[in-house]
């Protein structure tokens, strides 16, 4: 299984990014991460939909999609694991997380994503959503593996 981690948006040097190479080194499964960005001055909605387009055609062709958006379902670590081990053990190929922009996900992205996840009711910063769903996968794969990172 492999696990692509899509973004708007680009990385810079700094405690997020160490943090979120710390996780990503840690993965046995293999990772990628994508970024995108919209160079051009848009309207809100207009941005969103190009972020959402920029989004989805950095997408594995066949992957299965999901979108972290604070509408989305809270998860538990034991649960979100259960959900890892689904898509592994019913052969899924590539799973694509993807961050939207500063306003959310355009309605393309809903439309075509498997799953909706939210971090919580907080709102985040986006550079520190990608280390929190990174670890939470992480996590994930500590669980499904016997490793007694987690705790309970």
């Amino acid at each position: 299984m492999r696990i692509h981690l899509i973004a708007v948006g680009r990385a810079k040097a700094g405690p997020e990014k160490t943090l979120f190479d710390h996780y990503t080194n840690r993965l046995s499964w293999p990772f990628t991460l994508k970024e995108v960005e919209e160079k051009k001055k848009l309207p809100p909605l207009k941005l969103k939909e190009r972020e959402a387009e920029l989004l989805l055609a950095a997408v594995p062709k066949g992957a299965t999609i999901v979108a972290l958006d604070e509408r989305g379902r809270e998860f538990k670590s034991l649960e979100f694991a259960t959900k890892l081990e689904g898509w592994r053990d019913n052969g899924v190929g590539d799973i694509a997380f993807l961050i939207g922009g500063a306003d959310g996900h355009g309605e393309a992205i809903r439309r075509k994503a498997a799953l909706l996840v939210s971090l919580g009711k907080a709102t985040w910063p986006h550079m520190l959503v990608r280390p929190m769903i990174v670890e939470q996968i992480y996590r994930g794969q500590c669980i499904l593996s016997g490793h007694p990172y987690h705790r309970e």
